[in-house]
Parts: C-alpha cells; structure tokens; sequence
C-alpha cells in the first residue's frame, strides 16, 4: 500500500476540498497521483507556495516552500 500525503495544508488546500491522504495498491498509480496533484496546486493556487513530491518508504508526502 503507497499512501500520498499532503504534508502541510495551506489556506488553499483547505478550501479545496481535497483529502490530505490518498492510498492506493501499487506505486506507479500513487506516483501518477502525486505528481498530478503538485503540478495542479503550482498551476491553479494563488502562488505564495511551491509544492514539491518526496518519496519516503510507501508514503509519497507533497510537501511545499514560500515561492520567491
């Protein structure tokens, strides 16, 4: 089991609706997933944060910095 998670949940992330944790079966679903949503809260958030993906173990955590 590979679980993604949403390590810090910022003002837009809480708005959203989104869960903070996602499990899934196998790895390359987990990674899509991941990948998938970082790329969506870089593009369509209001920008004060970057989010990035980190692997540890069967935990994929999106994590995020200050942008600029």
């Amino acid at each position: 089991m590979y679980t993604v998670i949403v390590e810090k949940q910022c003002g837009c992330f809480k708005k959203s609706g989104h869960e903070a944790e996602t499990s899934f079966d196998n790895k390359d679903d987990a990674l899509l997933f991941a990948n998938e949503r970082k790329n969506f809260m870089n593009d369509e958030w209001c920008g004060k944060h970057n989010f990035f993906v980190e692997e540890t173990g069967s935990d994929l955590l999106i994590k995020m910095n200050m942008a600029g």
